[in-house]
């Protein structure tokens, strides 16, 4: 029971590493999976995994929740084909450890992943997922920080508390504008003058994690470009989150009025 207990909440503040960085490894590579599609994989074929709570540049798992999911470090990256060296670096933990990230997500494996290939991990705790190089989208979960420094939470009343939605490949947060209408933009000018501000989400759907419906995306023409919509929903960026995890839209120009979007969020209205 206790071990769940890691797997799901990996608590920040309890317990040490269970797993040294794996230095030994030398390559990340591309392996194909019937479920899952093409993952990532160490050089012996061990899958790797995501972390919704790794928004920003750091690791999020820390203490106990190593021993359910420890780092993946190689000093050396070498890769195989269809990856990018460029798109893999290194960070500094908060324990001081080093650890291999790809496209900004830090690397993990799974300790009930016991043969090459294994997913176990997949989607525990809607917060866990298996790392793939064709992702669109990643699905976060984090404090909501506003435009005016302040906390909020889910429901965009002031407040502690970690919220899950969609962002970027690369970790850029996804919002909704709560005066459009299903598969109607009501913000974007016609000649894209106020874009900058709430630039539309245009991005060519492919894999996404697997808490999130291929069915609830869909796409609408706006001025001759394409957006991308969800359950009916205009998706739009924050011009002002200048920093990967950044969600400041959340409170401009008022809480409320430029929802995050995920699971919970209901279809558009006409």
């Amino acid at each position: 029971m206790t071990f769940m207990l890691i797997l799901q909440s990996c608590s920040s503040d309890d317990g040490e590493a269970y797993a040294d960085p794996q230095t030994n490894a030398s390559s990340v590579q591309l392996s194909d999976n019937t479920a899952l599609g093409t993952i990532l994989t160490d050089a012996d074929g061990k899958t790797l995994y995501f972390f919704s709570k790794d928004t920003k540049d750091t690791s999020q798992c820390l203490g106990g929740c190593l021993d359910a999911w420890p780092i993946f470090y190689t000093q050396n990256i070498t890769t195989s084909t269809g990856l990018e060296v460029s798109d893999f670096a290194t960070i500094t933990r908060a324990d001081g450890e080093l650890q291999t990230t790809y496209k900004g997500w830090p690397l993990h494996y799974f300790a009930n992943d016991n043969e090459a290939g294994d997913t176990n991990g997949e989607d525990i705790g809607n917060v866990w997922y298996v790392a793939k190089p064709d992702y669109s989208l990643m699905y976060a979960k984090a404090q909501l920080v506003g435009h005016d420094g302040n906390n909020y939470m889910s429901t965009y009343a002031l407040g502690d508390e970690e919220t899950s939605y969609i962002v970027s490949v690369n970790g850029r947060t996804i919002y909704t504008f709560s005066n459009d209408k299903n598969n109607t933009n009501n913000f974007t000018s016609a000649d894209f003058s106020n874009n900058a501000v709430w630039p539309i989400v245009e991005i060519t759907l492919d894999q996404i994690p697997s808490i999130l419906q291929n069915s609830d995306f869909g796409t609408i023409d706006v001025n001759g470009r394409t957006q991308l919509t969800y359950r009916g929903w205009p998706l739009y960026y924050f011009g002002e989150d200048a920093a990967r995890g950044d969600n400041k839209g959340v409170s401009f120009p008022a809480p409320g009025v430029w929802p995050i979007a995920n699971v919970n969020i209901e279809i558009a209205p006409n």
